[in-house]
């Protein structure tokens, strides 16, 4: 997994007055727990914009008044109609202890049925994944190549090691679906091996 650093101040008081003269001040307001005691504090909202519009997942080395705490995002709100971040939960990473994180999907190869007209359908842009933090990949990859229109990808066919991906086995990441386009191209096919068929009736008559 990836690693990222962010700076973070103690916050002295905690309310939602002192939580919005943060935000004026262009700070987002933050807990850190897992650790044992909460820790309420503020980081700069662009440094932390930075590592939340990334489409990978990060550990986060956090450094809180001179104090190193390894964490990573467990949630992030946004306000309804701005969208900037109004608050930040973090988890601290403890040695031995798994941690859940929702981590990329992202296909490699070309799909055959994409060759032969189809189309390739993402069910999941991101998975729930628990594992000890030395073991998460930055993403989790499944090779489409072999996929042929009508043929899916499921959890089952995927692999992480020792980690644990938290969803039905059955739960289906990938299709190859049938396009307009395709079903034309085999309607034409049809038509056209008919006719061929019909000629070679017609010449037999003959």
């Amino acid at each position: 997994m990836k690693t990222a650093s962010l700076s973070g101040s103690s916050r002295e008081s905690v309310g939602k007055k002192d939580a919005s003269q943060l935000r004026k001040n262009n700070r987002v307001p933050a807990v850190l727990y897992g650790g044992g005691e909460q820790k309420h504090l503020s980081v700069g909202e662009l440094n932390l914009s930075k590592i939340i519009i990334n489409p990978d997942v990060f550990q986060i080395d956090l450094d809180l008044d001179g104090s190193l705490h390894k964490c990573i995002i467990q949630e992030v709100q946004f306000h309804p109609v701005t969208e900037r971040i109004v608050h930040l939960d973090l988890l601290q990473v403890v040695d031995g202890k798994p941690v859940r994180v929702d981590l990329p999907l992202r296909t490699t190869g070309t799909a055959q049925g994409v060759v032969d007209g189809g189309r390739i359908q993402m069910l999941f842009r991101r998975l729930p994944v628990r594992g000890l933090i030395q073991d998460l990949p930055e993403a989790i990859t499944i090779d489409i190549s072999d996929l042929v229109i009508g043929d899916s990808a499921r959890v089952r066919d995927i692999e992480v090691p020792n980690c644990t991906v938290l969803l039905n086995e059955s739960a289906l990441l990938v299709a190859c679906k049938r396009t307009r386009a395709a079903m034309s191209a085999e309607s034409e096919e049809e038509v056209a091996e008919g006719a061929e068929g019909a000629e070679g009736e017609a010449a037999a008559a003959e």
